[in-house]
């Protein structure tokens, strides 16, 4: 399972269906507050509604069924997920300046299926889904995610596309084998069995409980006020250069290419596990020297989200369970892999310590002038990392052959995810449509693939970081696709 974007991912084309819900009753009192990563994001859509310019994002996954589907069955699939997650069946609301939600009880929801359309072709069909996600989902309004099928007649690909408030990248395989798990149950006359899945609306509770009441003196802000103090600012920023002015967005370019294959990931797994890290610490080694031989700082400060789901309360559950935190380490000239790496290390260790503090009651706490605005105020430094080999129903991808699709409208820097899948080493990025930022992305990209690749061939930075590094010999996945307002 890996990360790219919708636009290049080939669907057969055929009949969309599409289940929409609908409530037989109204909602509930709003008791329930939104956590703060749903907060900020509701209060952006809000403000940015206001100017007419509309500030979006969606996550979607996408999955295959074999046989002819039995559309009634997956409807049943569908609709018990939607029950079983809380979130899912919450409308966001402002109330007395409170963001708040009412969630609909789960045994007074419907579903409707809907004829969409029938495509012959799979590059419209593509177009089409990624256009119909951008306007069927709205931060504003319940239902918060679009469900849907292109059906064939001996094959099915499923759609779910949701809006970031309620959702992560990791709850992308947990959608995919939770539906797939109900729906082959029901196939098969039983009621699907599915591991428990606390509800994030707790979650929120919990988070809000615990720290809505501290203050920018708050001793657990510590980590935070250090690393501001050394860098001098509260957002590290991306340090090569993207064309971009000051205070304007961008429409954004979606581009996913591979890094590594199946064996040269194995052989860099033992490489860094050799040095006594792991594999995400020596790929952000590889990241941090790039940056610097491209011209950026020797010591390596960036932002890196981390999930909270814990080890087994929230596996199973559906939200938005990240936290995002700055790490720093020294990746100056004349440092080997393995010194980098410790430095990955030690910079992750102290990150962790500090995990408690939620990212957006930092910023609002510790960058008040900064907090006021839309988006992050900068280009910022950011790396991601999702092993998929470890997430639920992992061990059914190669058939199911799930994949995740991310889409934002507008921008103002560059981020990056990488995932670990069967395949190998994979980069998804988003960024600003510049000439600038397009040859940057183009040099970095060619750079960390003959970075990591040489890691995996020498046991370290031998290779000259800058040099062009071989291509695949099959062509990248990649798409330039500008982002759409309204």
């Amino acid at each position: 399972m890996r990360q790219f974007p919708l636009e290049m991912h080939h669907v057969a084309p055929g009949r969309l269906v599409e289940w929409r819900l609908r409530s037989t009753t109204a909602p509930g009192a709003a008791d329930r507050r939104a956590s703060f990563n749903q907060d900020k994001h509701f209060t952006v859509a809000e403000e940015s509604r206001a100017d007419g310019d509309r500030v979006a994002s969606w996550v979607a996954v996408t999955f295959e069924v074999e046989g002819a589907l039995d559309e009634g069955a997956l409807a049943r699939a569908l609709l018990g997920f939607v029950q079983r997650h809380e979130v899912l069946r919450c409308e966001f609301l402002r109330l007395a300046g409170e963001v708040s939600c009412a969630p609909l009880r789960a045994d007074e929801l419907a579903l409707e299926a809907q004829e969409v359309a029938v495509h012959g072709s799979a590059e419209r069909l593509g177009a089409f889904l990624s256009e119909r996600f951008q306007r069927s989902i709205d931060t504003l309004s319940w239902p918060l995610f679009v469900m849907g099928a292109v059906v064939r007649p001996e094959s099915a690909t499923v759609y779910l596309a949701f809006d970031h408030i309620v959702c992560d990248g990791m709850s992308m395989p947990v959608v995919a084998h939770q539906v797939l798990t109900a729906y082959e149950a029901l196939l098969r006359g039983e009621e699907p069995e599915l591991p428990p899945a606390p509800s994030y609306l707790d979650f929120a509770d919990e988070q809000r409980r615990r720290y809505l009441s501290i203050d920018a003196d708050d001793e657990r802000l510590g980590y935070w006020k250090s690393f501001m103090e050394r860098g001098g600012e509260f957002f590290p920023r991306y340090p090569l250069e993207l064309g971009v002015e000051p205070g304007r967005m961008y429409p954004i370019v979606n581009e996913a290419s591979w890094l590594l294959d199946a064996a040269e990931a194995e052989v860099f797994e033992k490489v860094c596990r050799d040095t006594g890290g792991k594999p995400f610490m020596g790929l952000l080694a590889s990241v941090a020297v790039c940056l610097r031989e491209a011209g950026g700082p020797g010591v390596y400060r960036g932002f890196m989200p981390v999930s909270e789901r814990g080890r087994e309360t929230w596996t199973n559950s559906v939200g938005w369970f990240v936290n995002t935190l700055p790490i720093e380490f020294d990746a100056s000239p004349g440092k080997d892999f393995a010194q980098v790496v410790a430095g990955v290390q030690e910079g992750f260790r102290e990150m962790m310590r500090h995990l408690d503090v939620p990212f957006v009651r930092a910023w609002e706490l510790l960058a008040p002038e900064e907090f006021a605005l839309r988006s992050w105020p900068y280009a910022v430094n950011f790396f991601s990392y999702i092993d998929m080999r470890r997430c639920p129903g992992a061990e059914r991808h190669d058939e199911w052959r799930p994949t995740t699709h991310v889409w934002s409208a507008t921008g103002n820097g560059t981020c990056s995810w990488f995932q670990r899948d069967a395949e190998g080493l994979h980069m998804n990025s988003l960024y600003v449509d510049t000439p600038a930022a397009r040859r940057t992305m183009d040099d970095f990209q060619e750079a960390l693939r003959g970075t990591v690749q040489s890691v995996a061939r020498t046991g370290g930075f031998r290779r000259p970081v800058g040099l062009t590094a071989p291509r695949r010999p099959e062509p990248d996945v990649r798409a330039r696709a500008a982002g759409v307002r309204g």
